[in-house]
């Protein structure tokens, strides 16, 4: 099975910013055709995605995130990156990337350790 490393995580104020990176595990002409998603999952939560990439760009957004997260991918790269701006501390949470359709990725799909995002002053 594909695998996946993610990163950039760490502890910022309230309203900070991080950038997080993803790197999978498949040669680059193989990671293009997949659809990519940031995920997360917060103490005593359900894990929910948080951003979605389709391997033709198009993206969409949980709406507590939008207008604050970016997605975007290097395919050359085979990594998925998520700009975090004027972060809460709702936001505070472990991030994860995967892919494949997300109902799929929630319901059946194993996971890395992600990258601890941490907001608080």
């Amino acid at each position: 099975q594909e695998q996946f490393v993610a990163s950039g995580g760490g502890l910022v104020q309230p309203g900070g910013s991080l950038r997080l990176s993803c790197v999978g595990s498949a040669s680059a002409n193989i990671y293009s055709l997949y659809d990519m998603g940031w995920y997360r999952q917060a103490p005593g939560k359900q894990r929910e995605m948080v951003a979605f990439i389709t391997s033709e760009g198009s993206t969409k957004y949980v709406d507590s995130v939008k207008d604050r997260f970016t997605i975007s991918r290097d395919n050359a790269k085979t990594t998925v990156y998520l700009q975090m701006n004027s972060l809460k501390p709702e936001d505070t949470a472990v991030y994860d990337c995967n892919a494949g359709p997300s109902d799929y990725v929630l319901k059946f799909r194993s996971w890395g350790q992600g990258t601890q995002v941490t907001v608080s002053s």
